[in-house]
């Protein structure tokens, strides 16, 4: 990301905090590279396991040439999407995790690598975020890709021939 693209990412991302000016100041001297942000002002983040949350990421972006912010943790054990400030408190899910009004986010400088958490798809600095109906298209779309994976045999499938009869003799 260029520089002017990381800067507009960070006041982007600092414009929700409390306190814009502590959050950039938390970003520069923390060295873990993070900061809490409180979500449901300019965004809601929706927490997927892992697995879905990258596959649903790969069909989002073979369905946009952009989706919003995407945050992922070091093991990417937990990928969570940005989408409109109230969306939280409407998704229904399994295992989804919805981060709205009252919750805080870790989260890392745009521009810096960071040991906890890290950025799947950087903030663009304009707002830009996923299109809950996009989103929910794709974890379908993902969850069924999933679901054919597991239905693939790892080897040929086993003969069920009945016993021979045995003789008692």
């Amino acid at each position: 990301m260029a520089a002017s693209g990381s800067k507009a990412a960070v006041e982007w991302l600092a414009s929700v905090a409390p306190d814009p000016d502590a959050c950039r100041w938390e970003w520069e001297r923390n060295p873990l590279g993070v900061a809490l942000l409180p979500a449901g002002r300019g965004w809601d983040v929706l927490i997927l396991p892992g697995e879905l949350g990258r596959g649903t990421l790969d069909v989002l972006t073979r369905l946009v040439d952009r989706p919003g912010p995407v945050l992922a943790d070091s093991g990417d054990e937990r990928v969570g999407f940005f989408v409109p400030p109230g969306t939280a408190t409407r998704w229904l899910g399994t295992g989804v995790r919805g981060a709205g009004r009252g919750t805080w986010i870790v989260v890392p400088h745009p521009g810096r690598a960071t040991g906890g958490v890290r950025w799947a798809v950087l903030p663009d600095g304009s707002g830009t975020l996923t299109d809950p109906a996009l989103l929910e298209l794709a974890m379908h779309e993902a969850a069924a890709g999933m679901a054919r994976e597991r239905s693939k045999p790892d080897h040929p499938p086993h003969l069920n021939l009945p016993e021979k009869p045995h003789n008692e003799d």
